[in-house]
């Protein structure tokens, strides 16, 4: 019997989700595009609480703003409805449920680190959030993309963070980040 190390999975011919992957990772926040990202989210986030008025904890706050890990980002997405292509076009970022049923849990955009060391850890979120209609906002620093994003939510390290829909200010931020990424190419051809 064959150990799992030993077992390779053949690389399907004309395979496009690895070139998609690494397109997207191509187009990442680093550098100072990173740190004004990052000084404008922490900025909200600190608005958002003192504007919240509640007495809960920080980390229990910050869990109701974000979902943070890779399992709770990919949890949360799989139970978030896919969108057919009628409804990604009729609307980029539902900031609000129209539904009458019980509020559900969605995302408006992933945080990932494009640093994860192993790559498995990140790639299904590709398809998974382009099913919902979820952007995917990479970020890279120098090999120390999750120690960054676990600074933005009081961990030490976070490979992926997902920002929930709340109405907030940081879902605003948010939505400037997305909406001038789809609309404006990066300066220079750069990152």
């Amino acid at each position: 019997m064959a150990s799992r190390s030993n077992v390779k999975t053949p690389k399907k011919v004309g395979d496009t989700t690895n070139s998609s992957f690494a397109s997207l990772e191509n187009n990442c926040y680093e550098g100072e595009r990173l740190t004004n990202l990052f000084q404008s989210i922490r900025r909200e986030i600190r608005s958002a609480r003192d504007s919240d008025g509640t007495s809960l904890p920080e980390k229990i706050w910050l869990k109701q703003q974000f979902s943070i890990g890779v399992n709770d980002v990919t949890r949360v997405l799989e139970r978030m409805k896919p969108c057919t292509e009628l409804e990604r076009s009729a609307q980029l970022f539902p900031l609000r449920s129209t539904n009458n049923k019980a509020p559900s849990v969605k995302l408006q955009a992933v945080l990932v680190a494009s640093d994860c060391n192993p790559r498995w850890l990140t790639k299904h979120l590709l398809s998974l959030a382009s099913s919902r209609s979820v952007p995917l906002i990479f970020v890279r620093d120098n090999k120390h993309g999750s120690f960054r994003l676990g600074e933005l939510v009081q961990l030490k390290t976070a490979i992926a963070i997902g920002i929930k829909v709340k109405d907030s200010s940081i879902n605003k931020i948010i939505e400037e980040v997305v909406q001038s990424d789809r609309f404006e190419p990066p300066p220079d051809g750069k990152n």
